[in-house]
């Protein structure tokens, strides 16, 4: 299978509190949950009905093997998924705030994602590739983070749209220093950056459009900024547009801007944008693209977990006409 869209990065387990409003230390246990960002994005577009593979590397253990199920399931290809016999596959227990919000503490010292190597990576495995998308978790160590600029390399190499979550998980680096250069050194492989309010203010010190512009000066054509319940806003050269949030029963927001990167890139998929279209995106485009994202991504907050959590098609445009009638 030679996919449309390939997603590169950390297929991961969460376990997460039992109980909302408590803190890991209170919590009385936790529930399995298939998840990593990258993993959730190759999820949300098959979901969506996107020819789509995930390249990562997990643990020979069974959470490994749990998680090669759950992507199958889902409709990924995991043809190139890795198994790693000297590292675990990653963990992450969360605890969620009353509103749904997550606090992470990883398990990741090593495991297996952080020991993908470029020469893992097929490069005939992109002969079909339209869409690339990777994080910036994988950009924290060798050999994951030669992989990881490898396989964007290759994407941008056949014309595919490239696109880049920095993703802001700052106990995971070094050093705050450290985490910023490298976060922002990759922006000249994306076409695409997706990244919240807080994650603007970290890689530019502004905020809003002035943010977004210094974002977009560095590389990507696009770049989409999300506001949680307050919807989000995405700028290419040609428009700004803003989408607005929707009303719906909050239960756990792991795995929303996942969900978000999913249905924009579907959408941009669906309207025919190639890579050369992207900074000319006008307005009306520019607002089907964000609409549709921003309702796949409130969707996903409307049940526990990231991978289960996925809309489909048809379920984000039942929340549109939805939005619409009321």
């Amino acid at each position: 299978m030679m996919p449309t869209a390939i997603c590169l990065g950390e297929a991961i387990i969460d376990f997460v509190a039992l109980e909302k409003g408590v803190s890991l230390m209170e919590a009385s246990g936790f529930a399995k949950a298939p998840g990593g960002a990258p993993a959730n994005v190759a999820a949300g577009l098959a979901r969506l009905g996107v020819s789509t593979g995930f390249l990562g590397k997990v643990g020979d253990d069974p959470f490994g093997w749990f998680l090669n199920k759950v992507l199958r399931d889902a409709g990924v290809d995991v043809s190139q998924m890795r198994y790693e016999t000297t590292a675990r596959t990653g963990l992450a227990f969360v605890a969620l705030s009353a509103s749904g919000v997550p606090e992470f503490t990883f398990f990741r010292h090593p495991c297996a994602d952080m020991l993908m190597r470029a020469e893992e990576i097929s490069e005939r495995y992109f002969e079909g590739c339209r869409v690339f998308h990777f994080g910036s978790i994988t950009l924290i160590v060798e050999p994951s983070r030669s992989a990881t600029i490898r396989a964007a390399e290759l994407a941008r190499e056949r014309g595919a749209i490239v696109s880049y979550d920095p993703n802001l998980r700052l106990s995971l680096w070094p050093s705050e220093a450290e985490a910023r250069q490298r976060m922002t050194a990759a922006l000249y492989l994306a076409d695409i950056c997706k990244v919240s309010e807080e994650e603007v203010g970290f890689l530019t010190n502004l905020s809003g459009a002035e943010g977004a512009q210094a974002l977009r000066s560095q590389g990507p054509a696009l770049v989409a900024v999300t506001s949680g319940p307050r919807g989000c806003a995405s700028y290419s050269e040609r428009a700004a547009v803003s989408a607005p949030g929707h009303r719906v029963e909050v239960v756990d927001t792991t795995g929303a801007g996942d969900a978000f990167v999913a249905g924009m890139l579907f959408m941009l998929l669906e309207l025919g944008v190639g890579r050369g279209r992207l900074g000319d995106l006008g307005e009306s485009e520019l607002q089907r693209v964000a609409t549709f994202a921003n309702a796949a991504g409130a969707l996903s907050t409307t049940v526990r977990g990231a991978i289960p959590s996925l809309p489909t098609q048809e379920q984000v445009e039942a929340l549109l006409r939805r939005s619409e009638g009321g």
